[in-house]
């Protein structure tokens, strides 16, 4: 039997993406070996696109703006990696990839030919993913393999 096929899961550092992995481990990797080789990439952005046009002296703080980039990133990736580990799962690469989550998520499902894209969903309303954009949507429609987004109960009062 050939290699298992690949599920890249997006991590960002909102409740939604780490619910969307929670579910992912929950449901797709049981007690039985798992089905899939899994791939974690969280898609850091660059100290630029977080600052935007800051105008002069804004060169001053990327070093600052990259230094906090990079310890988010790693907690991220550590928090990841401890939900894996709680959950039995082992064999798990975790990624940071410098860009925009749209690009890099695409990108990481055509590097590793993954059969399944996971994201989890903000749930923004329509006004809200027009003007922010929607990862999960972008990747919906451009990602060339299958794609679940995982979206949050939400809690009756």
């Amino acid at each position: 039997m050939g290699e298992k096929p690949v599920m890249v899961v997006g991590l960002d550092d909102s409740e939604h993406s780490f619910y969307a992995l929670e579910w992912t481990l929950e449901h797709l990797f049981g007690p039985s070996p798992p089905p899939f080789k899994l791939l974690v990439v969280h898609a850091k952005p660059t100290a630029t696109s977080v600052i935007g046009l800051a105008g002069p002296g804004g060169a001053d703080v990327l070093p600052y703006v990259e230094a906090d980039l990079r310890k988010i990133s790693s907690s991220i990736a550590e928090k990841a990696k401890k939900i894996c580990s709680a959950k039995s799962v082992n064999d798990v690469v975790v990624e940071i990839v410098e860009g925009d989550a749209r690009s890099v998520l695409c990108d990481a499902v055509e590097k590793h030919h993954a059969s399944m894209l996971v994201v989890g969903s903000h749930g923004y309303g329509v006004l809200k993913r027009t003007v922010l954009g929607s990862v999960s949507d972008y990747c919906a429609h451009h990602a060339h393999c299958s794609v679940m987004i995982v979206k949050r109960p939400k809690i009756k009062a």
